[in-house]
């Protein structure tokens, strides 16, 4: 028989009708031959009063209680829907994390999920019930209870559907699927039938609220199908599997982070190491570190931007001021009133000009860019938040996101190509201490490259956007992209990396433009190579960039730029020590890797 595991998210529990509409939902699925799982959250705003009471109590409340107390918002809901099945004629049972044999790490507010015992719910579920179970939570090896952060319920719906090997995991919650982007931003977009975990865990990175990275993480690693639905109606949703919608669409979505904030390590000395002290002291302190751009080191020195959660900002400044007197650095700026936008896509790595496209979007909009990072399938640019609505709508435009692409394929199209095919998954088997565990899919190195980095460049609107189309007419392939502060005021730098025996080619294009443009010069680096760190959890795992820093410091081996996105790390060096680079870190990396 098969089994569903169904998630209901807090305004799909909110009332006592939606409970039992949420019962029903259920009861349905059970009653066409599933066995059923449901994973509740707190009800709607339940939360939001446990931490005003918190707040009343106590200016600084221990992390242990806080977990205490914010658990029981999940143990009322799952009650009161086992008690809705009930009443509706139906057999079920509630359980707590703890009852469901969750266990985690001791990290109170943002524990990890390190076992899960199934027995019990297989039991139950033979006995006949709808087992509904507590989201969010767990406990510890010494029977504390934990609660696993912003997101948990799909944490935790996911991984249940992972050990029960689960035919599906619906998710049921207020918008009836995922979007081109956020709907409630732009009324034109699109709800999209299938999307890969790749791009949808960039999507969730960048605040796409449908869904949590962590928990996309555990559906890749384990090749759960998962199904966003309406708690309200029965429209199909959006299904998030291994597959993309469309095999020649470059962008499948765009997504604004509002609230970000950016720092500048000035005048950081070119050496190994320097790079590790600022990330390492960023880690210890479990701050995700977004959006990195180090720029090319001029005189000896180089600035080392990055952007945080603007709430990260006051405790990153903290921990980063020992830092940046240790390492001889200049000094720090900062701004507080920027925002992120980014176009995510599966193709685009196989699609040129998919970046200067986005770039000239935004100058038609004159909105500037302050930054950009690329990776493989996500192009970010940081830019002011007082024009981040209009960048969002100008990249969405101009990528026809609102348009289905004409070979879009539908689930049910998916599901027919997959029978009889053996679906592969990156990790074949769960072990205990294991579930949320780093898992890296490769260390590799592209060598043979070399890096052209313009200096000087204007901080106006289109000055990105024309500078890679005319690098784009003259036939050259781009591959890393990074723009960043370069210590004055009114200019940035930007980078790029492209094969070797382009070099002369960019260069001849990049003094082009120094004219053009009055720049202040262009340099070129012929032999260098982008070592890469792919997996799963990067961001979660804020361990993994310090490590890597780590691994080429103790090896004396300088980063010359970085860029980062949710599913890889970039540490481009010189080619004569890629070799080591990476031997090294397969060996630092091995337990994780794949």
């Amino acid at each position: 028989m098969s089994l569903i595991v169904q998630k209901f998210g807090g305004t799909s529990v909110a009332d006592v009708e939606k409970i039992r509409a949420a019962a029903r939902k259920a009861i349905r699925a059970q009653r066409q031959g599933h066995r059923v799982v449901m994973v509740v959250s707190a009800m709607g705003k339940n939360t939001d009063r446990l931490l005003e009471l918190a707040s009343d109590v106590s200016e600084n409340p221990p992390a242990r209680e806080m977990d205490m107390l914010l658990s029981t918002g999940e143990q009322v809901s799952v009650a009161l829907v086992a008690m809705a099945i009930e009443a509706l004629g139906s057999q079920a049972i509630s359980l707590t994390g703890g009852q469901i044999g969750m266990q985690t790490d001791s990290s109170f507010s943002k524990a990890r999920i390190k076992s899960i015992s199934t027995e019990r719910i297989e039991r139950l579920l033979d006995e006949g019930n709808i087992v509904v179970a507590a989201g969010f939570q767990g406990i510890d090896n010494d029977l504390n209870i934990t609660t696993l952060g912003r997101g948990g319920s799909d944490t935790t719906a996911v991984a249940l559907a992972a050990v029960l090997k689960a035919d599906a995991c619906e998710i049921y919650t207020d918008v009836d699927g995922v979007y081109t982007t956020d709907p409630r931003l732009l009324p034109e977009a699109r709800r999209v039938d299938v999307i890969s975990y790749d791009e949808m865990l960039e999507l969730a990175s960048l605040g796409a609220s449908v869904m949590h990275n962590r928990s996309i993480e555990f559906a890749k690693k384990f090749g759960v199908p998962i199904h966003v639905r309406s708690s309200f109606s029965d429209t199909e949703g959006t299904m998030i599997v291994a597959e993309q919608e469309s095999a020649t669409a470059s962008v499948c979505g765009a997504a604004l982070t509002p609230d970000e904030a950016r720092l500048t390590v000035l005048g950081v000395p070119d050496v190994p190491g320097k790079s590790l002290e600022i990330f390492a002291a960023i880690a210890e302190e479990k701050i995700a570190v977004d959006m990195v751009v180090q720029n090319v080191g001029d005189g000896g020195k180089a600035d080392i931007s990055f952007t945080v959660q603007r709430a990260d900002l006051q405790a990153t400044l903290t921990a980063l001021q020992p830092v940046v007197e240790s390492i001889g650095a200049a000094g720090i700026t900062q701004d507080d009133q920027v925002s992120k936008i980014s176009v995510v896509g599966a193709n685009m790595v196989s699609q040129p000009g998919v970046a200067s496209e986005m770039f000239r979007a935004l100058a038609a909009a004159d909105v500037n860019i302050q930054m950009i990072t690329t990776s493989e399938i996500k192009i970010s640019a940081l830019v002011a938040r007082d024009q981040s609505s209009l960048a969002l709508r100008a990249v969405h435009e101009a990528f026809k996101l609102h348009e289905k692409p004409d070979d879009s394929k539908s689930w049910s199209q998916i599901k027919a190509d997959r029978d009889g095919v053996e679906m592969q998954t990156l990790v074949s088997r769960l072990r205990d201490d294991a579930l949320e565990a780093l898992t890296l899919t490769g260390i590799s190195v592209l060598d043979d490259q070399a890096r052209v980095t313009l200096s000087g460049v204007p901080d106006r609107p289109g000055i990105a956007a024309e500078v890679f189309e005319k690098i784009g007419a003259a036939g050259i392939s781009v591959d890393m992209i990074v723009q960043g502060v370069d210590g004055n005021e009114h200019t940035t730098s930007i980078s790029f990396t492209v094969d070797n025996d382009q070099l002369n080619q960019s260069l001849s294009v990049a003094k082009t433009l120094v004219e053009s443009y009055g720049l202040r010069g262009t340099s070129g680096e012929p032999g260098i190579a982008k070592v890469t760190v792919s997996g799963i959890g990067l961001r979660s795992h804020t361990h993994v960039a310090t490590l890597l820093f780590e691994t080429l410091a103790a090896s004396e081996i300088n980063v010359e730029m970085i860029s980062t996105s949710e599913l890889q790390v970039n540490a481009v060096i010189k080619s004569e020590s890629a070799d080591q680079a990476k031997q090294g870190l397969e060996k630092v990396f091995a337990a994780s890797l794949r």
